[in-house]
């Protein structure tokens, strides 16, 4: 989106392809999957936003892509631009070519983790899961026993979902579901690495795993899982953990669709590119954010790294069609964040700074509200938190949903 919009502000014709219709907030997800938001307060149509800075949007999902360097273009062809061929068979033609598809869930070849846990990276997703813990909450009450929900992944995304399941427990069913004892919801969270948030200090992951098991969080740290079934998850000792729920958050790779492409494949799959973002061993492909891969200059897989990486290319792109040399693309660090549940957060700032508590939620939270896309989504997202929060205990964030 970085990348569109200041190409189509500099007078480039610019096209923005792309499976949905819409462009997702991914670092909110986890507040429609627990019916803290709706899924409209996350999403913003891609065609309004492209339109608004005078781009093309088509609606299609990347199949291949021809006039790579080093291959010959197809008879009857242009040869100096390239063409890029969509799953319904429709072409667009290119001089420039910008991958930044972003990336899914990788599963490490774990045994039925792909089959029986859910994701977070796609609305869908999130409406997917919102359901599912919707159906498991109501099912306590129609028989005993108890509902758990395993969260696999010690990330961001991991601590968030499970901070703010295990909050909803004293909200959800102290008010809409009062006979249910909310002891009867269980949530894990299962963690390879030695310690939760790996990319912060040491005393914000202390802070961060104190924080989650305070609100009663079962964290398992240093523990690998060798498989995942439908209703258990089996750990590499042999220990085997009931689990009705499994959600998905314990690493990323490249779509399966990017091996189909053509372009050079790293770690996860992702595409190799050089110190200006080209695709090695191109001229006119580039790519950035997540699926993006420099061996020699990794970058986080997160949010601001993405947005600079696309319009550094944007600016090279201009600086090619003007006959100058493309520059290496330098990141700054601008922090990092996470939240754990209300009024608990991490940030790390760069120069050492980090802050833990109120004060970091309270930045956490403008700061997301400020990145979403439109003003009625910031709207929305504001009253919605608002009322999740401030009503605290009397019914605010009650899960909505359809039963399965």
């Amino acid at each position: 989106m970085a990348c569109a919009r200041k190409l189509a502000r500099s007078g480039m014709h610019v096209t923005l392809l792309d499976a949905n219709l819409y462009s997702t907030f991914q670092p909110l997800l986890y507040q429609v999957a627990t019916g803290g938001l709706n899924p409209g307060d996350v999403a913003y149509a891609a065609g309004g936003i492209a339109g608004r800075d005078r781009a093309i949007f088509r609606r299609g999902e990347l199949a291949g892509i021809t006039g790579l360097a080093g291959t010959t273009a197809p008879a009857g062809t242009d040869g100096a631009r390239g063409r890029v061929t969509l799953s319904d068979g429709r072409e667009l033609e290119y001089d420039y070519l910008v991958v930044a598809t972003g990336i899914s869930a990788s599963y490490f070849g774990i045994k039925g983790a792909a089959e029986n846990t859910f994701g977070l990276y796609t609305r869908k997703d999130a409406l997917l899961l919102r359901d599912r813990i919707m159906s498991g909450i109501e099912r306590l009450t129609e028989h005993d026993g108890d509902f758990h929900v395993t969260v696999a992944g010690g990330g961001a995304t991991g601590v968030e979902l499970a901070g703010t399941l295990s909050e909803l427990r004293k909200v959800v069913l102290r008010s809409t579901f009062p006979d249910v004892d909310p002891a009867r919801l269980k949530v894990r969270l299962v963690e390879m690495a030695p310690a939760l948030l790996t990319p912060f200090s040491e005393k914000l992951r202390d802070y961060a795993l104190a924080q989650l098991r305070r609100r009663g969080v079962d964290v398992k740290l240093s523990t690998e899982i060798a498989e995942v079934t439908p209703d258990a998850v089996l750990l590499a000792d042999g220990e085997s953990l009931p689990s009705e729920l499994t959600v998905w958050a314990a690493g990323v790779a490249a779509p399966d669709a990017a091996a189909s492409w053509g372009l050079p494949q790293g770690k996860h799959g992702r595409i190799l590119v050089g110190a200006d973002l080209r695709v090695q061993g191109q001229d006119r492909i580039f790519a950035a954010g997540d699926i993006a891969l420099n061996p020699e200059d990794p970058m986080p897989q997160l949010a601001q790294p993405a947005i600079q990486m696309g319009k550094h290319v944007a600016k090279q792109i201009i600086r090619l069609s003007q006959g100058a040399a493309a520059e290496p693309f330098s990141y700054f660090d601008k922090g990092t964040m996470a939240t754990i549940g209300r009024r608990s957060a991490v940030v790390q700032l760069p120069k050492g700074l980090r802050i833990r508590g109120t004060l970091a939620w309270l930045a956490w939270l403008a700061l997301h509200m400020f990145y979403l896309l439109g003003g009625r989504n910031r709207i929305n997202t504001m009253i919605n938190l608002s009322w999740r929060y401030l009503s605290w205990g009397h019914g605010g964030g009650v899960i909505v949903g359809d039963r399965e």
